[in-house]
């Protein structure tokens, strides 16, 4: 398809966004969507496709062009997000724990020598990175994590487990992707944990992949894996910041995450929206197409109307994102609560609208639907974002008067 460079809107704000989509919806079509069934089939990590997105220049779509990046905004990631989870959320996951997770939270957080050292490594694909927070006993309170981080001369020494972290390896022999982000406690503050920032690469020496967890439900074509870290020797200079900034990084970064995340909600009830529409169109029952009947025009209209109200919503808070600071975590909670439960609700009727057809993979809605669910959860659960949305509300009422 082509645009009309004349009329943009909020989804499509410049020609620049509009070349991207364009190009990113010519490579989902022709790349993603023909492998998507048979990586999700095979619970595998398409490493040679991930690295073309590497020489389209989208591994580092926001990392400043001086590293190596594109140099894009927020709208630029959702765009993309949006685009890929039509086709392959599974791999739409593990591109955004690489370039989301890991390289812009270096892009943004990282001392120059550490930018300059690894950005353009990982913009490239020469890279792959992941970020390591959650742990077996520990998810939300972040602040609960037991992994610890001792300085010891001019090395810290790590020691704990994380768990569930996407490209944490990169094939079923648990070979580890080179570049993680790793969040560590180094003590506390004031009786509360401190929690540091750490660069940990493949070689050093006491890290190690532990499983690479199998069977889940859906984003079957991201790895995720288990990460042991015991008596994990890193230079000093792997700290990023000072000691107990991780808040500010994790702050800085969870706001275009839960932005991205929800983008892939919203890639997911498009596709989910535009297989159930064909689908009652084509089908007949008692000599009328299924279009005419009320049950599944509900289906359908309540569809739309959701996803385009979250896809509004969504492109004015990245409209509205500065990638360089927080400052609209209200927003960054309230897309991802209302898209990624719209995206799995929107597959959820598909399946319903296409009977029999919508529980197998030849149609492609059983699998979004399954992938749909993880987005509750990863990336901050809902209960977490209405945890926040109602201090945040608390705290300055007077937002609603904007």
């Amino acid at each position: 398809m082509s645009f009309d460079w004349k009329e943009f809107d909020i989804f499509t704000p410049t020609p620049e966004h509009g070349m991207l989509r364009e190009s990113l919806r010519a490579f989902t079509q022709g790349e993603v969507e023909p492998q998507a069934h048979e990586y999700d089939r095979k619970e595998e990590f398409n490493l040679g496709l991930f690295r073309q997105l590497g020489e389209l220049g989208l591994l580092g779509i926001t990392v400043p062009e001086q590293y190596g990046g594109a140099g894009m905004d927020a709208t630029a990631a959702v765009i993309a997000y949006e685009e890929l989870s039509a086709s392959d959320p599974g791999f739409a996951l593990a591109y955004l724990a690489h370039s989301m997770l890991a390289v812009n939270n270096l892009a943004v957080n990282g001392s120059e020598e550490q930018k300059q050292k690894y950005l353009p490594k990982l913009s490239s694909g020469e890279w792959i990175g992941a970020m390591a927070m959650s742990e077996p006993a520990v998810g939300t309170d972040v602040l609960g994590m037991e992994s610890t981080a001792v300085k010891k001369g001019n090395e810290w020494i790590i020691n704990g487990r994380k768990m569930w972290i996407t490209n944490g390896t990169i094939d079923e022999n648990r070979t580890p992707c080179d570049f993680i982000w790793v969040y560590a406690k180094t003590g506390e503050k004031n009786g509360r944990a401190q929690i540091s920032t750490f660069i940990v690469e493949k070689t050093d020496p006491g890290f190690q992949v532990g499983q690479k967890i199998h069977d889940k439900l859906g984003m079957r074509a991201s790895n995720t894996a288990e990460l042991v870290f015991q008596d994990c020797r890193i230079p000093a200079d792997r700290l990023v910041g000072h000691e107990g900034d991780s808040a500010l990084h994790m702050m800085r970064n969870l706001e275009l995450e839960r932005l991205t995340l929800a983008a892939m909600s919203t890639g997911i009830a498009r596709r989910s929206l535009e297989v159930m529409t064909r689908y009652a169109q084509e089908r007949e029952a008692f000599g009328k197409s299924l279009s005419h009947f009320g049950q599944i025009q509900k289906y359908i209209a309540d569809s739309y109307a959701e996803y385009q109200a979250c896809r509004v919503y969504l492109y004015d808070t990245a409209r509205r994102m500065d990638l360089t600071k927080e400052g609209n975590r209200l927003d960054s909670d309230g897309v991802k609560l209302v898209a990624t439960t719209m995206g799995k609700n929107v597959a959820d009727r598909a399946i319903q609208v296409l009977g029999g057809y919508g529980y197998v993979g030849e149609y492609v809605v059983e699998r979004l639907w399954r992938d749909a669910k993880l987005l509750e959860i990863g990336g901050g659960t809902i209960e977490a974002h209405q945890k926040n949305i109602t201090r945040d509300l608390t705290k300055n009422p007077q937002v609603l008067l904007k």
